[in-house]
């Protein structure tokens, strides 16, 4: 499932983390200390293609934004845009899809192929750039939930 073509980019809150659905649309909220620039992406579960969204807008190293018409059941996953330092512990790679470190459901499987590092396999010591490989594909998506529930018909154990 995916909203295409997005119908609008709100700037949302940063607070929840996560995504975070109301009934209307999504909000999607993600820390990053050493990020220049993150990508939200709406993940088309049905041939893996995807919608691209930077968020634009960063309060306290929280970035967010809201999309309306998104809702439970979009797959989704960040591209960070920043420094790759592995000696300093940053490793920002936009070849990457991340999950969301807030999210409540995933889907899919990891492919334990060269796509999901952020080196090389042969020289895993190297500090050189990362591999110019996608992971799209072969990892996990974040999944937006509904948190809504009507607990009215459901019995007791």
């Amino acid at each position: 499932m995916v909203v295409s073509p997005v119908p609008a980019v709100w700037p949302g809150h940063s607070y929840p983390l996560g995504a975070v659905y109301d009934g209307a649309g999504t909000n999607f909220a993600v820390f990053s200390e050493v990020a220049e620039h993150i990508e939200l992406c709406l993940i088309d579960d049905t041939d893996n293609t995807e919608t691209r969204i930077g968020l634009d807008e960063v309060d306290g190293y929280i970035w967010h934004a809201y999309l309306p018409g998104v809702g439970p059941g979009q797959h989704y996953g960040f591209r960070v845009h920043g420094p790759f330092d592995p000696a300093a512990g940053h490793r920002c790679d936009p070849g990457k899809l991340l999950l969301d470190p807030y999210g409540k459901a995933f889907n899919g499987d990891f492919d334990f192929g060269p796509e999901l590092f952020s080196y090389d396999l042969n020289d895993p010591e190297s500090s050189g750039p990362p591999p110019a490989l996608d992971s799209l594909g072969h990892t996990m998506t974040s999944v937006v939930i509904n948190p809504f529930f009507d607990w009215a018909a459901d019995r007791s154990p």
